[in-house]
C-alpha cells in the first residue's frame, strides 16, 4: 500500500461564531479518508465509533457514497454541533445507521467497535485561551491524538498534522502496537485560527524544536489508518515520517 498526495486550496471558517468549526477542505479530506482507508474495507456487520463528529458531514458524504451498511456512533461534545449533526442525519434518513450523541467520548461508555476514526482538534497553543479554543489539541498539538491511540480499538484512524509533532504521534503508535497500515496526504494553508500571533509564533517555537513541520504558509495533513500489529502486514511508518518531516 502506498500514500496518496491529494491537492486543495482554501481557508477555513466557523460556521456559528466560535460554536460549530466547519473547514470545507478538511471535511472533503476526512471523507475521502474515510472512504479509502475505512468504509471500503469494512464488513456490514462492522462498528465504528468516531471521536469529535462535528456537523457529521464528513460522515454522511462517505455513507452517501460507499457501500457499507454498518453502524457508525459519533461523539459531539459540543451542543451546537450535536444538534446540526442530528438534523442533517434525518435529513439524509441515516438515522439507522449514523448515531449521533451528545456526550464525552472518553467518559461515556461506548459500543465494542472495529475502528475508531476522528479528526481530533490539533492546533498547538501552550493554553486553551486562544480564538477557537474547540480546536486546542494540547501544548504540541498532538495531546488528544495520542490519547486516542491508547484506547485499544484494532483499527484507529486519525488526521495527523505535520506542525502538531507528527513524529510523537507515529511514536505513540507505535508504543501501543500500532503499524501504519496506509496513509494519505493532502498539503493545507494556514487559516484564520493557525495564523493568530500566539498560535503561529507557537508552532514556530514547535518547529525550531523539531516538533512542526511546514513551510512558509503550507503545512501536511494525513489520514493515516494505525492498525494493531498482529493485525496488519505492512508497516509505513518510516515513510510516513518522511513525507511529514519533509516540509
Amino acid at each position: 500500500m502506498t500514500g496518496i498526495l491529494l491537492r486543495s486550496q482554501s481557508t477555513c471558517k466557523s460556521v456559528s461564531e466560535k460554536e460549530v468549526f466547519f473547514c470545507p477542505e478538511e471535511s472533503h479530506f476526512y471523507s475521502h479518508c474515510l472512504e479509502r482507508l475505512v468504509f471500503n474495507h469494512c464488513d456490514d456487520i462492522d462498528t465504528i465509533v468516531e471521536f469529535g463528529c462535528g456537523d457529521g458531514t464528513p460522515v454522511i458524504n462517505s455513507l452517501i457514497r460507499t457501500s457499507f451498511e454498518g453502524k457508525v456512533h459519533g461523539y459531539e461534545l459540543n451542543p451546537s454541533a450535536s444538534q446540526v449533526a442530528q438534523s442533517r442525519v434525518a435529513q439524509y434518513d441515516l438515522s439507522h445507521q449514523y448515531f449521533i450523541h451528545n456526550r464525552s467520548f472518553f467518559e461515556t461508555p461506548r459500543p465494542t467497535a472495529d475502528y475508531l476514526i476522528a479528526n481530533p482538534p490539533y492546533l498547538p497553543a501552550p493554553d486553551s485561551d486562544i480564538l477557537m479554543p474547540l480546536l486546542h489539541g494540547g501544548f504540541d498539538g498532538a495531546a488528544i491524538t495520542n490519547s486516542l491511540l491508547t484506547l485499544d480499538y484494532p483499527n484507529v484512524m486519525l488526521l495527523v498534522s505535520s506542525y502538531s509533532n507528527p513524529v510523537g504521534t507515529i511514536a505513540q503508535g507505535e508504543e501501543y502496537g500500532y503499524s501504519v497500515e496506509d496513509f494519505m496526504i493532502t498539503p493545507l494553508q494556514f487559516g484564520y485560527y493557525s495564523s493568530e500571533p500566539k498560535v503561529k509564533n507557537h508552532i514556530a517555537e514547535l518547529r525550531a524544536n523539531q516538533q512542526a513541520f511546514y513551510s512558509g504558509n503550507t503545512y501536511f495533513l494525513a489520514g493515516v489508518l494505525f492498525r494493531k500489529r498482529d493485525l496488519s502486514e505492512v508497516d509505513l511508518s518510516s515513510e510516513l515520517t518522511q513525507v511529514m518531516t519533509a516540509l
